[in-house]
C-alpha cells in the first residue's frame, strides 16, 4: 500500500462498516492530514483526537495496563474512536449510531489504522510533530538561570513599575 491508497483504504473501511459516518487521519500534533468531513469539522477533531490520545495514553501510563490502544466516547448520538496509526498519526472515526459490534469495528479499524500508520511511517515521519514513542517524555525540563546565556538572563532592575494606589 502506498500513500495514495490511503484515502482508498479509508473509504473502504466506511463502505464495509455503515456506521460510521466520517474519518479524520492526523498527526499527533493535531495537524490534518486527510478526512472526509467538513474541513472546519476535520480541523477540530483533529485537534481533540491528538489531544484525546495524548490524555488516554498518560492514564494508559499511569495505572500501567498495557499500551494504548483506542479512546472512545461514545455519546447519545454515536461515538468518536480515535486509533493510534503508526509513530506519528491518528486514525480517528465518527459513528452516527452506537456500534452495535464494537469489537468488530476496532479489529477492522485498528487493521486499517496499521496499514495506514506504516504507509505513513515509510514516508519518513514527516507528518505530525512528534512521534508517539518521544510525545510522552518528562512534561517540562528546567534550566537553571545561571546556565542560560546572560542576555537571556532577565536584569535585576524591573522593566516597569505598578502604578500608584
Amino acid at each position: 500500500m502506498d500513500a495514495d491508497t490511503v484515502g482508498t483504504e479509508l473509504r473502504g473501511l466506511r463502505r464495509r462498516r455503515p456506521e460510521i459516518a466520517g474519518t479524520v487521519l492526523a498527526g499527533t500534533d493535531g495537524l490534518l492530514i486527510s478526512s472526509d468531513l467538513p474541513s472546519t469539522d476535520a480541523t477540530h477533531l483533529a485537534a481533540l483526537a491528538a489531544a484525546s490520545f495524548g490524555l488516554g495514553h498518560r492514564v494508559a501510563d499511569t495505572v500501567q495496563r498495557g499500551e494504548f490502544r483506542e479512546s472512545v466516547v461514545c455519546t447519545t448520538a454515536g461515538c468518536v474512536v480515535t486509533y493510534p496509526a503508526g509513530r506519528t498519526a491518528l486514525l480517528t472515526l465518527v459513528t452516527v449510531s452506537a456500534a452495535e459490534d464494537l469489537e468488530a469495528l476496532h479489529e477492522e479499524a485498528r487493521a486499517v489504522a496499521r496499514r495506514a500508520g506504516s504507509v505513513l511511517d515509510r514516508r519518513g515521519g514527516a507528518v505530525g510533530a512528534t512521534s508517539i514513542q518521544d510525545a510522552h517524555g518528562p512534561l517540562a525540563v528546567r534550566t537553571p538561570m545561571a546556565t542560560l546565556p546572560a542576555q537571556l538572563r532577565r536584569s535585576s532592575r524591573p522593566t516597569w513599575r505598578r502604578p500608584p494606589i
